[in-house]
């Protein structure tokens, strides 16, 4: 079959918030290329059940946003890129109300121009818009019809990005720049080149890493992994996130139970019944997600249990199906009625704070390629995302990444032809069941060793393990035609890498790195952790 290549002003990777609000923003006038490796609505923005932070409330400001994320992020924020993503939280919200997003009203709420606002982990106000318990529902659901619309924005459903295309395709070593990706038409099996003058990567996170997870089998570091390989350097890898209620049901083993339930005075219980939050922190349950995930592992481990349990029945019925129906649905399919009895909830892996390094404009290393959303490293997050910071940093990071396109778009001509794909010395896969095995091997060892606690030995005993897998895999790929299981493989072994290398780095207990090793926090570490791929090169000022 011969060869497809697309050409395209500009080629975003990812149809999650980030990917889809950038489409929207950039001109009529561009062709733009929206790349989703499923349909174009499977992502993590769908299953986002909280809402968004934004200071809406006469009695709330900007300081106190700032603030309560800094403290969240406990020392390893960027002050400015927090305040940057603050102000502009307001702006995001009305353009989102703009597009069509409904957000659930209350008229009690004056102060806040009627929208219900709850609170959540970390938080000192009540600033989370939301649309019910399921906001990142609305938002991808209203993006997408916006996008399905616009007749500039060409969509690919069904591929997945195998790798970049760069300047050294071209054997240019003088030019250091993105022109497009590789990308695997899983209908047709088919790899097609696709350049443009502009790429952005916003493939989201990889906590598909992890054996236990909130996350959607997308989510496997695809964005991260190719930036690495093309050069571009990641940072704060060793800081991911375990979300600390998930529902614990063999039939719903990603099920997320959304935090605003603690906001409105859900209580974590041991078996027993007997409250424990109080103990390991004043702010109990609504403590940021690294503390309540951290006590909650503490306890199962003590008492040997396979879950805690999370019970909000002590409010009122109708308050809690009108305002968690998600939830409630869900739990009362699988026999638990929320109004009535506590949940069983575990911590699982929900949201990775490190990633591709970006400045403010959202640039990478590599002239060209952008990175937005959860796949960037802003410096908003530092060492623990507060809860409901990650949809508002795709949008001010997504409308940044559009302003500067506009800016520098007569300064970047098309690219010039790439080199196709080649698979003239490779055969069909004889042994599918290895990359079947070394995928659950993966995801057990990373859970087991670089999961909430950690220790030197865990660590490095996982290295060893990834290195060998990494091999197996290299020598796979270089064999075999690539599918879609090999690629994500292939990714998540690189971000596990990522993730190992971070951690050994930071020989302290920050945020989400918790090792028994170094239990106090290190005054002299108080910087984001760098890792700097093989030949990479700054990038020019532009």
């Amino acid at each position: 079959m011969p060869e497809t290549s697309h050409i395209h002003d500009v080629l975003i990777l990812g149809s999650g918030a980030a990917g889809l609000s950038l489409a929207l923003r950039l001109r009529d006038d561009l062709s733009v290329a929206v790349v989703s490796k499923r349909e174009l609505s499977e992502g993590s923005t769908v299953y986002a059940q909280g809402g968004i932070s934004a200071v809406l409330d006469a009695g709330d400001s900007i300081e106190s946003h700032v603030q309560d994320t800094l403290k969240a992020g406990a020392g390893l924020c960027d002050r400015n890129a927090v305040r940057f993503v603050v102000e502009r939280g307001p702006d995001n919200i009305r353009w989102l109300l703009d597009q069509g997003v409904e957000f659930t009203r209350d008229a009690e709420y004056t102060s806040a121009g009627g929208y219900h606002l709850t609170r959540e982990g970390g938080h000192t106000h009540r600033r989370i818009v939301h649309a019910a318990d399921a906001t990142g529902r609305a938002v991808a659901t209203t993006l997408e019809s916006q996008v399905r619309a616009r007749a500039n924005i060409a969509l690919f459903e069904q591929h997945i990005a195998v790798d970049l295309i760069t300047s050294r395709h071209l054997r240019d070593t003088r030019a250091h720049r993105c022109l497009g990706a590789y990308i695997l038409n899983r209908g047709s099996d088919q790899v097609e080149t696709f350049r443009a003058r502009f790429v952005v990567l916003a493939t989201g996170g990889a906590n598909k890493v992890y054996l236990y997870t909130s996350n959607p089998d997308v989510s496997t570091g695809d964005g991260i992994a190719m930036a690495w390989r093309a050069g571009c350097r990641v940072a704060n890898m060793e800081f991911m996130q375990f979300h600390p209620t998930c529902l614990y049901h063999p039939q719903a083993r990603s099920f997320l139970i959304t935090e605003a339930l603690r906001g409105e005075g859900a209580r974590l219980l041991l078996p027993d019944g007997e409250r424990f939050m109080p103990r390991f922190d004043a702010r109990a349950e609504l403590a940021p997600r690294d503390i309540v995930a951290r006590a909650i592992d503490h306890e199962m481990k003590r008492l040997g249990t396979d879950c805690v349990y999370l019970d909000i029945s002590h409010r009122p019925a109708e308050f809690i199906i009108e305002h968690f129906p998600t939830v409630h649905g869900r739990c009362l399919e699988l026999g638990i009625d929320i109004t009535r009895s506590p949940i069983p909830v575990v911590p699982a892996a929900h949201y990775t704070c490190g990633g591709i390094m970006v400045d403010r404009h959202a640039r990478t290393d590599l002239a060209g390629l952008y990175a937005s959303g959860e796949t960037a490293y802003t410096g908003l997050h530092g060492a623990n995302r507060m809860a409901s910071n990650s949809l508002l940093e795709c949008l001010v990071y997504s409308e940044s990444v559009a302003a500067d396109i506009e800016r520098l778009m007569d300064a970047y001509t098309q690219p010039p032809e790439a080199p196709g794909w080649d698979e003239s010395r490779v055969t069909e896969p004889d042994e599918e069941v290895v990359v079947t095995h070394n995928w659950e091997e993966l995801r057990r060892f990373m859970w087991d060793y670089v999961g909430i606690v950690r220790t030197n030995k865990r660590l490095r005993r996982a290295k060893r393990r990834a290195d060998l897998l990494a091999h197996e895999v290299i020598e796979y790929y270089s064999n075999f035609r690539v599918g879609n299981d090999l690629l994500e493989l292939r990714n998540l072994l690189e971000v596990a890498d990522l993730i190992i290398q971070s951690a050994l780095r930071r020989r302290e207990s920050r945020g989400l790195h918790y090792t028994l090793d170094h239990l106090a926090k290190d005054a002299s570490q108080r910087s984001p952790t760098i890792l700097i791929p093989d030949g990479y090169q700054p990038r020019q000022r532009e």
